[in-house]
C-alpha cells in the first residue's frame, strides 16, 4: 500500500478517535434514502444546535472506535453512515429524532455518550429531554419552589396576626422570608 495513503488513512483514524473523545455525544445514523436536499436540510439543522455531521468509511470508524476503547461501537457501522458529533448530551439525538419522524428513511442505529456505547433506544430516549438550558430552566424552578411556599406561609402568618387583613408591610415580609431561606 502506498505510504501516502496510509498515513491518510492514520490521519482520518486519529480525527475520528478524537472526535468520539471530545465529544460528549455521538451518534450513528443510516441515510440510505435521503435525498440530497434531505441531506442539506438534516446539516443545516445539525448546525443550528451545534452537532457536526461527518461521513467515513465504516472501516476507519471501527478502527478509530477500536482505538478509543468504544469496540462495541462496531455493531452499528453497517451501511452508508454518518457519524454526529455534539457538545451537548442530548443535542445531535434530539435533532435526529425529530428529523427521523418526518423522514423514515433516516435510521437510528446507535452512539455514545459521556465515553459509553448505546443503542438506538437509549438515542431516542435522550432525544426526550430537554437541551442543557431547558434542563437549567427545570432545576432552576424546583429550587424556587420552597422559597416560594415558605414566603406564602409567612405571609398567610401575617395575615392571621392582623385579623385576616393583609399585612402593611406584606412585601418586605415576602422579601425577608426570601432572605432568611436564603
Amino acid at each position: 500500500m502506498n505510504q501516502a495513503v496510509l498515513e491518510s488513512k492514520k490521519s482520518v483514524v486519529a480525527e475520528i478517535g478524537d472526535r468520539l473523545k471530545n465529544s460528549s455525544s455521538s451518534v450513528v445514523a443510516e441515510y440510505r434514502g435521503l435525498t440530497v436536499a434531505e441531506i442539506t436540510e438534516l446539516r443545516r439543522t445539525l448546525r443550528a444546535e451545534g452537532v457536526e455531521m461527518k461521513v467515513y468509511k465504516n472501516t476507519l470508524a471501527a478502527r478509530a472506535a477500536e482505538e478509543a476503547g468504544l469496540g462495541d461501537l462496531k455493531e452499528y457501522l453497517t451501511g452508508p453512515n454518518a457519524l454526529m458529533f455534539g457538545k451537548d448530551e442530548t443535542a445531535p439525538s434530539r435533532v435526529l429524532a425529530q428529523f427521523a419522524k418526518k423522514h423514515k428513511a433516516l435510521v437510528l442505529k446507535g452512539g455514545v455518550v459521556e465515553g459509553k456505547v448505546v443503542s438506538a433506544d437509549t438515542v431516542n430516549e435522550l432525544a426526550a429531554l430537554p437541551n442543557r438550558e431547558g434542563m437549567l430552566s427545570m432545576l432552576l424552578s424546583v429550587l424556587q419552589a420552597p422559597v416560594a411556599q415558605f414566603a406564602r406561609a409567612v405571609n398567610a402568618v401575617a395575615e392571621q396576626k392582623n385579623g385576616g387583613a393583609p399585612a402593611e408591610n406584606a412585601e418586605e415580609t415576602k422579601e425577608e422570608a426570601a432572605e432568611a431561606a436564603a
